[in-house]
């Protein structure tokens, strides 16, 4: 990964009270290493109660081409990750997705 060519992107939303996760970190937050040439998402990573989970979420977005729009990743997200959190993992996507479009014309 050369960071000369590549942004990080993040986004954050509040988890569902009575969760593990709500205990422990109140917010869902993915941190991404968006690929400025490619618009490919080239590493991920999340706030996760476990090792298991994280790796599992970060797998499922390394290599997603952000040309494709937002919608076909929360999809897949969507259909993978049945969790109670699911809402707020979406969300943060969706956040951090719009923080990649709004950093487009400054570049």
């Amino acid at each position: 990964m050369k960071t000369q060519d590549t942004i990080l992107v993040t986004g954050f939303a509040q988890v569902p009270k009575g969760t593990t996760l709500y205990e422990i970190y109140k917010t869902m937050a993915v941190a991404m290493v968006i690929n400025l040439k490619t618009e490919v998402i080239e590493d991920a990573e999340f706030t996760c109660t476990t090792d298991l989970m994280n790796y599992y979420l970060s797998d499922l977005v390394k290599g997603y081409d952000l040309k494709q729009g937002i919608n076909p990743l929360l999809d897949t997200v969507k259909k993978h990750c049945i969790i109670p959190s699911q809402g707020a993992l979406v969300q943060a996507l969706r956040s951090a997705w719009d923080r990649y479009q709004e950093s487009k014309p400054n570049r």
